[in-house]
């Protein structure tokens, strides 16, 4: 008789191999809809998926938002309309390896590169040198803490 865990392997082996070549789900209208109306910019050589909304003509307010795990900026979708009342920008992205952005594999992912992707979208966007503020949750918040903690370093930007 062979050992128990050979017998798991030979098992296992074509049960993944099935699933790694089932199709994703469709998605839903909704996201659908979330995904055409955003855009993508390049981080090294990575796309990277952002919502950019204009809202309150005159207001001088941005707002950035920062998703949670293991979400997407689509986190945000049921009180964009209201952000757009408040705000002159409202903008999201989806962090890498989350939402519609890329998923390198392998890949080392860190706070860090999160924080250096959102500073890439500010000057892809020409908001590098404007007041910023800030809504996170989750995840997002930890990302948020390195970006006041540069600025406060670097005096670079204006998060707040």
């Amino acid at each position: 008789m062979r050992e128990w865990w050979v017998q798991v392997g030979l098992l296992a082996v074509p049960l993944l191999a099935a699933y790694l070549h089932i199709p994703p789900p469709q998605l839903s209208p909704a996201l659908h809809s979330w995904k055409s109306s955003g855009k993508f910019f390049t981080y090294k050589g990575l796309r990277i998926f952002y919502q950019d909304s204009v809202g309150v003509v005159g207001s001088p307010e941005i707002v950035v938002l920062l998703h949670g795990f293991p979400t997407s900026s689509y986190d945000w979708y049921k009180i964009w309309e209201g952000l757009t009342l408040r705000f002159h920008r409202v903008i999201a992205l989806d962090f890498l390896g989350f939402g519609f952005s890329d998923k390198p594999r392998p890949h080392h992912y860190s706070i860090f590169e999160q924080a250096s992707i959102v500073e890439a979208l500010l000057r892809h966007l020409g908001l590098q040198n404007r007041r910023i503020n800030l809504l996170s949750h989750d995840y997002g918040d930890i990302v948020a803490q390195e970006l006041l903690y540069r600025y406060k370093q670097n005096r670079s930007g204006r998060l707040t």
